[in-house]
């Protein structure tokens, strides 16, 4: 089969596009870039030019291709201040995406979160997606990105197979630039392995090439309206995930109050004290799918995020 993958040159895009490759299908990425282009067609996808900002262009290569993998967001609005302009950008390509596939019983696969919704207990699938889409409510960046997921599960009543993959804040493995590197890299510049108070709260986490192979699963045969989890690690307490950095580094590791986690971990304070465990026991009986790569804590203990 044929599908077409946004962001598919980025962190879990490129491992989305390797896994389809290697188990028989064939990709056409979206590319933004002369250089995204060139990594797609060296990886041996195909390559559609253009952004999340053209909505033709996306309709057209929705219909020209036998489902959707939906993994584009645009982070560098997002991290710059506007938020809430990248999770409306991602909901009219989603809404995009969802007219062109409309009846056609296509797969929909988008790439969603599990932050921030069941504080203190493990989300699971049958857990909501927060804010409901019908709802009057003016909404933030977040929020909107919730409403976008149920959006994305009301097409299922519009004859597409439409499927949320909630993704945990780390999709770790090597060449990694995301949350842990850069924890990694403000112990490094501090001189010192932080975690907030004691440390308890538990992060999920996924290696990129187990959540790249459930995208896989997910676009060729999960039902509609699904909600999947890729998380291979429940729960990993940050304290733990400091002790290991601290180690490999070779600086002491330490609480950090929370009035001080903006000063210490920067944009990062907001997220490091989060107490976010998710579970992926549905998504493994129905997908039959099981993480094989390493966990968070043997994936830091390789080296990998030490040497950059």
């Amino acid at each position: 089969m044929r599908f077409f993958i946004t962001g598919a040159s980025g962190w879990i895009g490129s491992a989305v596009v390797a896994e389809l490759l290697d188990n028989g299908h064939e990709v056409l990425g979206l590319a933004r870039s002369d250089a995204s282009a060139a990594k797609l067609l060296a990886m041996g996808a195909q390559v559609h030019m253009g952004s999340l900002d053209d909505p033709d262009g996306l309709a057209s290569a929705a219909r020209s291709t036998d489902g959707v993998v939906h993994l584009a967001f645009m982070h560098d609005i997002a991290f710059s201040g506007d938020f809430l302009g990248a999770a409306n950008a991602d909901r009219r390509a989603v809404a995009t995406f969802g007219e062109a596939l409309d009846g056609s019983d296509k797969p929909l696969v988008i790439a969603s979160g599990t932050a921030g919704y069941a504080l203190g207990r493990p989300l699971t699938e049958h857990d909501g997606h927060g804010v409901s889409d019908t709802t009057d409510e003016v909404m933030s960046g977040p929020s909107l990105r919730g409403a976008t997921a149920e959006f994305t599960l009301s097409l299922a009543s519009r004859g597409v197979r439409s499927v949320v993959v909630r993704l945990p804040p780390t999709n770790h493995g090597q060449g990694d630039n995301g949350f842990i590197a850069t924890l990694v890299a403000i112990a490094r510049a501090k001189g010192v392995a932080g975690y907030i108070g004691d440390g308890a709260n538990r992060w999920p986490a996924v290696h990129r090439l187990d959540s790249a192979r459930l995208f896989r699963l997910a676009v060729e045969s999960a039902p509609p309206a699904s909600t999947l989890h890729a998380v291979a690690d429940e729960g990993v307490p940050l304290r733990d995930v400091a002790e290991v950095m601290g180690r490999h580094l070779n600086v002491p590791v330490a609480s950090i109050d929370p009035v001080d986690a903006v000063e210490h971990f920067t944009w990062l304070g907001h997220f490091v004290g989060l107490d976010a465990p998710a579970s992926s026991a549905f998504t493994r009986e129905l997908m039959h799918w099981e993480p094989t790569q390493p966990g968070l804590i043997a994936d830091l203990d390789q080296g990998h995020y030490f040497s950059m």
